[in-house]
């Protein structure tokens, strides 16, 4: 592997946000003001992506009080903090300079949705084994405290059958 390309691989990002052209996205840049640090967040539509390796850029385009404003960003930048996809757009072509020339409804994209899978409840939770060694034994209740329990709960259910009456009346 030659110098150039282990130098490049040293300074590329690990984690890389997965987005194309067409999306709708914040891009979270860190700006310095003097001695204060804070990120800023720019949105807008990704028009075009180029260049390989770490000298990837990305251009994202966002209309502001009628005005088209432009922004290129290079991907594994440090000042790139996080880039969060907000919505995908259906797109035909690798570039959308086009939208430069367009407003209002004409500049619109046909918005993709993605259905989300329901999981269901059975699925998501694990079965949980135990291994015995000796075979348990089960022991039933005597048949005394059943019937006491049932005994218990007709006398609840009387109560509150008396009680419904009186309130009636």
């Amino acid at each position: 592997m030659n110098i150039v390309a282990e130098i490049e691989k040293e300074n590329m990002k690990e984690k890389v946000p997965q987005f194309k052209v067409g999306d709708l996205v914040d891009v979270h840049v860190k700006t310095v003001e003097g001695e204060k640090e804070r990120i800023q967040i720019f949105n807008g539509t990704v028009i075009s992506k180029r260049g390989s390796g770490n000298r990837v850029t990305f251009t994202v385009r966002r209309v502001v009080q009628g005005e088209g404003v432009e922004r290129v960003f290079p991907l594994h930048s440090p000042n790139i903090v996080d880039i969060v996809v907000k919505k995908s757009h259906k797109v035909r072509r690798a570039k959308l300079y086009y939208l430069r020339d367009r407003k209002g409804k004409s500049a619109r994209l046909k918005e993709i949705r993605r259905r989300v899978k329901k999981t269901v409840k059975a699925e998501t939770t694990a079965p949980v084994v135990v291994a015995a060694e000796a075979p348990t034994e089960t022991t039933e209740a005597p048949a005394e405290t059943i019937k006491a329990v049932k005994d218990t709960n007709v006398e609840a259910k009387a109560k509150v059958e008396k009680k419904d009456e009186k309130s009636s009346t």
